[in-house]
């Protein structure tokens, strides 16, 4: 049994766990957040709201639970194959939320469901992610300013604009957010194998510990606004784990399968993953917590 059948073997489970407790944070969040008045962005009064809301810790406590399987899936396995796998977290957010609303998923939750894995499974055979490094190896200003260019202008969207543009605005920042994350946290996860100590010692620690937290409270702005809830989730899901993608490939070195019929191969699968993930959104849009109690005063 090879060391990477062994690595994979640990990743992929923590993974598709890591993003079942994702699925079901988002449920809960979303569900939570809608019984709260609409805010300012990361206004600190929506936070003390939502703390009174059970159902909205409850969402917390899966979000911890999912981000310590992530770490454990990205100590193991390449950014390459952890953060698409994320990719279902969608599907398991419609299945709680249906659970939430004490209700069957519907039919075409279950066909987006089957379309999500069916290209995720075609993409990952294809592609065969390998190899990279738990230090960044790569230049990383470059896309570094690529990313920071492109949650700036999500966040100057959702700042200007009123209405669909605001929540597309937030979920686009919140998945850069997110991937970014989730690629320092996979060099975090390298350092602990080395030391309990040895991530002290390091920026990614210390920037994670930001972003990170910057991520979430957006996410919780993206879900409030009430409309355009779905595309904003496809957003998120969609853009987290590109950005991991990419972080893998220029930062950490990982490669995949590469040649023409094998990328064109590789981009049919991912368009049938976009596909699956758009209408599980659009089938989602119970997540906006239509018949919410009266929302909590914020600040």
């Amino acid at each position: 049994m090879s060391a990477e059948w062994t690595s994979s073997a640990v990743a992929v489970p923590a993974a598709v766990a890591a993003a079942a407790l994702m699925g079901l944070a988002s449920a809960a969040q979303a569900k939570a957040t809608k019984q709260v008045p609409p805010g300012r962005t990361l206004h600190p009064g929506l936070l003390v709201a939502l703390a009174r809301r059970p159902l909205w810790l409850v969402g917390i406590c899966a979000t911890v639970a999912g981000l310590v399987l992530q770490i454990v899936a990205l100590g193991f396995g390449p950014l390459l194959l952890v953060q698409p796998l994320l990719v279902s977290a969608l599907p398991f957010a419609g299945a709680f939320a249906a659970a939430l609303d004490r209700r069957r998923p519907d039919r075409v939750v279950v066909l987006g469901t089957l379309i999500c894995v069916a290209g995720l499974s075609v993409l990952l055979a294809l592609a065969r992610p390998a190899g990279g490094s738990d230090e960044l190896v790569g230049n990383v200003g470059p896309l570094a300013a690529v990313l920071g260019l492109v949650a700036l202008g999500g966040l100057g969207l959702s700042a200007l604009v009123r209405g669909p543009g605001r929540v597309l605005g937030l979920a686009l920042a919140t998945g850069v957010f997110y991937g970014v994350t989730a690629a320092l946290m996979k060099v975090v996860a390298g350092q602990l194998r080395l030391g309990l100590w040895v991530p002290f010692t390091h920026w990614a620690l210390y920037t994670v510990c930001v972003i990170g937290p910057i991520g979430f409270l957006l996410s919780q702005n993206t879900f409030q606004q009430g409309r355009m809830i779905s595309p904003a989730l496809a957003v998120i899901t969609t853009s987290d784990p590109l950005v991991g993608v990419a972080i893998g490939i220029w930062w950490l070195g990982e490669t995949a399968v590469t040649g023409p019929a094998v990328l064109t191969g590789e981009l049919f699968a991912a368009a049938v993953i976009v596909a699956g993930i758009w209408i599980l959104a659009h089938r989602s849009s119970h997540l906006t917590g239509a018949a919410a109690p009266a929302p909590v005063p914020v600040g």
